[in-house]
């Protein structure tokens, strides 16, 4: 019997030979009110394409929120211009190693490094012929849940937000709070929220940390009769933990969950029922794996997505969701759905409340050229 041997598809004499940047101005379908006067409405997009030697591209994303986390747009450039010599003729082929060099050489401006780092994974999985999923773990689900984000406004509109998108599939509902700063109304929102979309439904506010530890407990205790989740109400893990421990609700983490330390720290404190992981945050899929990891450990439901971004983001977080265990994650975000224009109008999108990944090679997102437009920085 002849036994033929699969072919070697992974290219080991592969170089970055450019490295292109597009900004792509994204307009939201609606503004989102958010505590501590947070709203974001348009928002600028930096869509990073690495080129190779032999013509394989890899494509990343990183769409900061203005005057909410550590990171803005316009500090993009300057930083991968910083990243230049570590990136030009290296080896994309096993992200992990260029983020070393990387972190070693440029400490920190972690969200400027995540579009590199989703265009190393892109890249790699593309070499391999393989969808991304199967770099990190295999498909663990066909469909993933997807959650609806609803704006913080007037209580009786957010909840026919929730109705709606209830009739379209949607069963994980984020009620944001705190943007008129009165506590009364917020648990008006959760309120009528949590009756429009019945008991089988999942309900959380979210003040996006900017609550007061006082106003968040008082929304807790008024809300604890009901099926409802708190997120991130204060700035600090320490406030977040009082906040849980005087309405006695569960409570997902998200801003101040950003590295290794800060995820061990919660779960100490008590206050991490669920965490969202953000690639921007944690400066990728290299360093947001392992976050996934330490969270299966912990017990930890996940929200697995970006702060925000178009397809390639959505894309790159699916691909991580895919690869782990159905049981630990609580949900995913299509920003593609929230947000115009689309980089690839063939892109994954929600269907009656879930989104599958794409079986495409690499992350499976090809962006419109004529979306992208000139790049704004050209690096060989």
């Amino acid at each position: 019997m002849t036994i033929s041997l699969p072919k070697q598809v992974i290219r080991i004499d592969m170089k970055i030979s450019q490295i292109k940047l597009y900004c792509v101005s994204l307009t939201s379908h609606e503004t989102y009110y958010m505590a501590d006067g947070k709203t974001c409405d348009s928002v600028d997009s930096m869509i990073v394409c690495l080129e190779t030697d032999c013509g394989l591209v890899g494509w990343g994303e990183v769409c900061p929120i203005p005057h909410y986390l550590p990171a803005y747009a316009n500090g993009v450039p300057a930083a991968i211009t910083e990243m230049k010599p570590v990136l030009i003729g290296a080896d994309p082929i096993g992200p992990e190693a260029i983020m070393t060099q990387l972190n070693s050489y440029l400490p920190g401006h972690d969200y400027a490094k995540s579009a590199i780092d989703t265009a190393l994974w892109d890249l790699t999985a593309k070499a391999a012929q393989l969808p991304l999923y199967r770099l990190l773990g295999g498909k663990h689900a066909e469909q993933l849940p997807l959650y609806h984000s609803i704006t913080c406004i007037a209580p009786e509109t957010m909840a026919e937000i929730a109705n709606k998108e209830k009739q379209n599939g949607i069963k994980q509902f984020q009620a944001k709070l705190g943007a008129d700063g009165n506590w009364r109304n917020d648990v008006q929102r959760l309120m009528q929220v949590r009756e429009a979309v019945g008991d089988d439904a999942l309900v959380y506010g979210d003040w996006n940390c900017g609550g007061s530890q006082l106003d968040c407990t008082r929304v807790g205790r008024a809300v604890a009769h009901l099926d409802i989740m708190l997120e991130q109400p204060c700035k600090s893990i320490e406030e977040c933990a009082n906040v849980k421990r005087n309405s006695q609700l569960p409570m997902k983490m998200d801003e101040s969950a950003h590295d290794i330390p800060s995820l061990l720290k919660a779960s100490e404190y008590g206050c991490m029922d669920a965490v969202a992981l953000k690639l921007s945050k944690f400066g990728g899929l290299s360093a947001m794996r392992k976050a996934r990891d330490l969270c299966i450990e912990l017990g930890t439901k996940m929200c697995i997505e970006d702060t925000w971004g178009s397809d390639i983001t959505t894309a790159t977080a699916l691909h991580l969701a895919t690869a782990t265990p159905a049981k630990s994650v609580l949900n995913v975000c299509d920003l593609s759905g929230y947000v115009k224009p689309r980089l690839d109008a063939n892109a994954p999108g929600r269907v009656n409340g879930t989104i599958a990944v794409s079986e495409l090679h690499g992350h499976g997102v090809n962006p419109d050229p004529c979306v992208l437009g000139k790049p704004i920085l050209s690096l060989h």
